[in-house]
């Protein structure tokens, strides 16, 4: 098998140009929570995805049902808590994964920002 591998720069000089949105997530507080989102990269088949991700503050519960997604914090920090679990903090140059099923809650605490991978099912 070849692999074929070609190195890109994650340009994200327009990151902070994007309009703030609200999260595919339930926000908690405040009642709607602001994201920027960019995809670096998607296959053909929309699986794999690999993005820029910037959050303001609030909580938000999630739920993976048919994906999972890797992430490595660039800036700010969050606390998530899986339901029934303890709460984890995430700062810079944290890295976490939320498996397939994966349930609970995100509280950012100052602006936040991820690169991510999501696979989905």
């Amino acid at each position: 098998m070849t692999m074929n591998f070609r190195p890109e720069e994650l340009d994200l000089s327009d990151a902070k140009q994007r309009p703030l949105v609200p999260p595919s997530a339930t926000p908690i507080e405040p009642a709607e929570i602001l994201t920027r989102n960019r995809v670096l990269h998607m296959s053909e088949d929309k699986k794999f995805i690999i993005g820029h991700w910037e959050c303001a503050p609030g909580a938000s519960r999630w739920e993976y049902p048919n994906r999972e997604e890797s992430i490595y914090v660039l800036s700010g920090s969050m606390t998530v808590q899986e339901d029934g679990g303890e709460p984890v903090k995430l700062t810079p140059g944290s890295s976490a994964v939320f498996p397939v099923g994966w349930k609970g809650t995100w509280t950012v605490h100052e602006t936040f920002q991820k690169v991510y991978h999501i696979y989905r099912l």
